[in-house]
């Protein structure tokens, strides 16, 4: 993947907080980890009620998993918010181009979230709202969903509409623990993945998740549709510009599209539980397994449509 150096950076929606303001409760980890309604990349929760129900949807579920939930990693959720969440640091103040994109992850990573928000801005028109994107943060950090820590992985808060990561996860989760690739593309991927979400709340998708766990569950379902919109984004994503008409990525590859799709393979509900319990209980899913996030993906990338992304009515996922 290749950014464009003419292009400009819009940072007011990407912000990093730093370091942690103090641990989660190990008693909000065990109701995370004993909820009936995970779904996220991290103790993922779909449901109504405010911070109580702690609403954040992911990628994979994290905490029990791969984690083991209990004592210093599973603090992973903490209903108390206070106000050390609006601090922040300069991480992102010398992104200013698509050249620094090129030369800084960092700088790559807010360059992706202004490809992403172009695009969806174009996809959904008048229905499309962003607020704050992106927060990245070391340790734990403070949201509209309550307190999580790093043991969460990159979630999505609907209360928020912010999308929140840990960019150790990448190297320390994904590609140590879960065996999955190491590549420029990845962290896309999953950026891309999360947005999907944000999309999801826009549209009033997730208010249609009523099972939570199994195969065809509605979680199952909600969370393919993710990586559907992944992919139509990964498709579109070299026709996307800044706010001035310069396109922000100038090449993406056949390469970088199979980073994504090993990605989701290594992501896949059975993937991980043959990785950390060595037997698959399908009954027990809620982001689908491996070949079904990798076939939704490719479904987005090569059909380009929010119908083709209907999860919810297909007849096979």
């Amino acid at each position: 993947m290749r950014f464009n150096p003419k292009a400009r950076l819009d940072t007011r929606r990407v912000r990093d907080t730093g370091g942690s303001r103090g641990r989660a409760s190990a008693g909000a980890s065990r109701r995370a980890a004993g909820g009936a309604t995970r779904t996220g990349l991290s103790p993922g929760m779909i449901g109504g009620g405010g911070i109580g129900t702690l609403l954040v949807v992911g990628l994979v579920f994290v905490l029990v998993q791969i984690l083991g939930g209990g004592g210093g990693a599973g603090s992973a959720l903490d209903g108390a918010l206070d106000t050390s969440r609006v601090a922040g640091t300069d991480r992102y103040a010398s992104c200013a181009t698509g050249e620094d994109a090129n030369t800084s992850v960092d700088c790559a990573r807010v360059a992706v979230e202004n490809s992403l928000t172009d695009f969806w801005t174009d996809e959904l028109g008048s229905r499309f709202r962003a607020e704050e994107a992106l927060v990245t943060f070391t340790s734990s950090v403070d949201t509209g969903c309550g307190g999580a820590s790093s043991a969460v992985g990159p979630f999505y808060c609907p209360a928020d509409e912010t999308i929140y990561l840990d960019t150790d996860f990448f190297d320390e989760v994904l590609e140590r623990r879960l065996g999955g690739p190491d590549g420029g593309f990845v962290e896309p991927y999953v950026l891309a993945h999360e947005y999907g979400h944000h999309v999801q709340n826009v549209l009033g998708t997730m208010g249609r998740v009523r099972t939570q766990q199994g195969p065809t569950s509605d979680a199952v379902r909600l969370e393919l549709q993710a990586d559907c919109y992944a992919g139509m984004w990964a498709a579109a994503a070299t026709a996307t510009d800044d706010e001035s008409g310069e396109a922000l990525i100038s090449e993406l590859t056949e390469q970088d599209v199979a980073q994504a799709l090993a990605a989701a393979q290594a992501v896949g509900d059975d993937r991980i539980q043959e990785r950390t319990q060595g037997q698959v209980t399908e009954e027990t899913w809620t982001h689908g397994s491996a070949a079904s996030r990798m076939r939704w993906f490719t479904t987005g990338f090569e059909q380009g449509s929010l119908e083709a992304c209907d999860t919810f009515a297909a007849s096979s996922l």
